[in-house]
């Protein structure tokens, strides 16, 4: 067994699922067609009492109805040096039984054995639904409007500013923005969120996303192969290859233990007729059950098809996990670091106050630090200007200078600077020290403090809540790591229970913080939680990196080696639990097929059990490990 995995497709689920019907119909017909012969071979033998040669093309034409694909393989297999797998068990221990005059024990192996393969395809097609639905989301045609004028075209052929219609009922094809028209959009297949999101004019709305009600034009903001739901469909096809050391250790496993059973096979057939004077026929038997029993197909499906379900339950959640490795490495965290703004915080901070210096008015020091800003990407810039912009008068700028870590450093009719008490520091500025709780944005103008901006960001709803599941989860340390001013980040700490601490750090410096605790952990992993590029760096570095808020977001689904598609850190809580139901699901597969298989080997060395027997245990094991894999789809998608 093993085959349903190898001949997966899951780049095209059109093509995937007319393979796949056409796949189970063949299965199907043969079966009958093979089921027909055997019982018809059986019928002459032991009903009519038919001559044996007539009752052997009957059987023969059932055996190779049933058995030719395994006999076909195993041949081209042992051409191409792979000698040892389940096809050449199978086909062994088959012809031997043929050898021996076991006819209706060979044809019941190879039937038995299908009937095996059907069950555990069908199972296998049942676990990778959730990836099946994820590829559903990609269009196969878009509305693109030239003149005024619907043309129905393929989203590869649609570029970027072209305006196209998206009706209600129908998926958003491509990246965009909303030019007219209001709706609801459903994002579950993105987010794993139950509830729909409004948009209206000027929102970006993201490819994959159901417009429920209105109609909508968009302006297409992104090509197709660099659209969201694309990157999406990239990152989980890929993610099957990355192989978790548990499944590297099975396939090597696999790949010295088969050749080590068939030559106990060999060895039980051969000692003891020639020194305990067995009878030839009698051991040659017995070691035939052994080979037929000893086939590794359990552990070899069991575990790559737990870690795929794991992937897949995960991604129903909204969690995009980059391969089994990552999945794996989640049970395994000891450490989690966390960024703060944006990531535990919401990340939309507004000025609470201003703190003008002495002879200056808090109307100039906000003048100042707009006509500074405007031109700054930084979201302390973005937050400054939202909440003052209205209210103040620039002028033109000469110069503009960002200076990284610490601020702005702008030059019109006069040269004014904008940043953190570093960038005071630096360039000679005596400035006072602001004691409030609070991100710090200090003013300076031709070298002279004007004053300071208090900002500060509010908790995410789920902060918390996060925290406290993962430290009851086994989680032996949380950190938080920020480059915000120390007492703010150590009241949000102090708030959400964390365990240590960094304030005031670089980028660079958050990379050594993590590189230390890198360090100090042992047997477990690291794992770093962030909001996008920022993070990059450490994202990076960390045994596993975590990105929230991925929908539409390139550099977070580049970086990342697990993507929460949506704001909230409790996502995060939710992918341990599905790496650690997945961990316990393989070591149970695990033990339950060398248990039972060791066990049945001894009966079939000890004369108990014939070939029926062997077959049962090596088919019936393989589909119980199948269906216990299965319960990770029964995983409950919570809210």
């Amino acid at each position: 067994m093993g085959k349903a995995l190898k001949h997966d497709c899951i780049g095209c689920p059109h093509c995937c699922r007319e393979h796949q019907h056409e796949h189970s119909w063949q299965n199907i017909l043969r079966l009958i067609c093979g089921v027909v012969l055997f019982a018809v071979g059986i019928l002459l033998g032991e009903v009519w009492q038919v001559a044996l040669p007539v009752r052997l093309v009957f059987l023969l034409a059932s055996y190779l109805v049933l058995g030719g694909d395994v006999l076909w393989h195993a041949c081209r297999n042992i051409v191409k040096g792979r000698v040892f797998d389940e096809n050449f068990l199978m086909s062994l221990s088959t012809l031997g039984a043929f050898a021996l005059g076991e006819f209706y024990e060979a044809v019941a192996v190879m039937l038995l054995y299908q009937v095996g393969e059907s069950f555990q395809a069908r199972a296998v097609q049942r676990s990778r639904q959730a990836i099946t639905n994820l590829m559903d989301i990609r269009p196969d045609t878009v509305t693109v409007l030239k003149d005024h004028v619907p043309q129905v075209v393929p989203p590869q052929a649609v570029a970027v500013g072209d305006v196209i219609m998206v009706k209600a009922g129908e998926k958003i094809p491509l990246d965009g923005v909303v030019l007219t028209g209001q709706s609801l959009l459903d994002t579950k297949a993105l987010t794993g969120e139950s509830l729909p999101r409004a948009v209206q004019v000027g929102d970006e709305v993201f490819s994959g996303c159901v417009n429920q009600s209105g109609v909508l034009t968009l302006r297409v903001t992104k090509l197709y192969g660099e659209s969201t739901v694309a990157q999406i469909i990239e990152l989980v096809e890929h993610a099957v290859q990355r192989k978790a050391p548990t499944e590297n250790f099975i396939t090597k496993f696999a790949r010295y233990y088969t050749p080590v059973v068939v030559l106990l096979a060999v060895l039980v057939a051969v000692i003891p007729p020639l020194f305990c004077h067995g009878v030839w026929a009698e051991w040659l038997h017995r070691a035939l059950v052994f080979l037929v029993v000893s086939c590794p197909c359990a552990l070899v499906i069991s575990v790559p098809l737990a870690f795929f379900v794991g992937i897949a339950s995960s991604a129903k959640q909204g969690v995009l996990i980059k391969g089994s490795n990552y999945l794996e490495a989640l049970q395994q965290l000891k450490t989690v670091v966390f960024d703060k703004t944006g990531t535990l915080t919401q990340g939309n901070c507004q000025v609470t106050a201003v703190l003008p210096a002495t002879g200056y008015s808090e109307q100039q020091v906000l003048s100042y630090a707009v006509q500074a800003e405007r031109y700054s990407q930084h979201p302390l810039a973005k937050c400054i200007l939202a909440s003052c912009e209205p209210t103040v008068a620039t002028t033109e700028l000469t110069d503009y200078q960002e200076i990284f870590g610490q601020g702005v450093r702008a030059v019109g009719e006069q040269t004014i600077l904008v940043g953190n008490a570093e960038l005071m520091q630096s360039q000679g500025v005596d400035y006072q020290a602001c004691q409030q709780a609070g991100t710090k944005v200090y003013v300076a103008v031709d070298g002279v403090y004007v004053g300071c901006l208090l900002i500060n960001d509010r908790l995410r709803a789920d902060s918390q809540q996060a925290i406290t599941a993962l430290k009851q989860m086994g989680v032996q340390k949380i950190v938080m790591l920020t480059g915000d001013d120390r007492q703010v980040g150590q009241a949000v700490a102090q708030r959400l229970g964390i365990d240590e601490v960094h304030a005031e750090l670089l980028p660079h410096a958050k990379v050594a913080q993590l590189e230390r605790l890198l360090s100090t952990v042992q047997g477990g992993k690291v794992a770093y939680v962030g909001d996008g590029i920022n993070d990059a760096p450490v994202l990076a570095r960390a045994d596993v990196g975590i990105a929230m808020g991925g929908l539409g977001s390139d550099a977070t689904l580049e970086f990342a080696d697990v993507v929460l598609m949506t704001d909230e850190p409790i996502r995060l809580v939710r992918a341990i639990q599905v790496a650690k139901k997945t961990k316990r699901i393989i070591w149970q597969n695990i033990i339950f097929a060398l248990a039972v298989k060791v066990i049945f080997m001894m009966c079939g060395l000890l004369g108990v059990g014939n070939l029926w027997l062997a077959v049962f245990g090596d088919v019936g094991v393989t589909l119980l490990t199948v269906v216990n894999t299965l319960r990770l789809l029964r995983t409950k998608k919570q809210q």
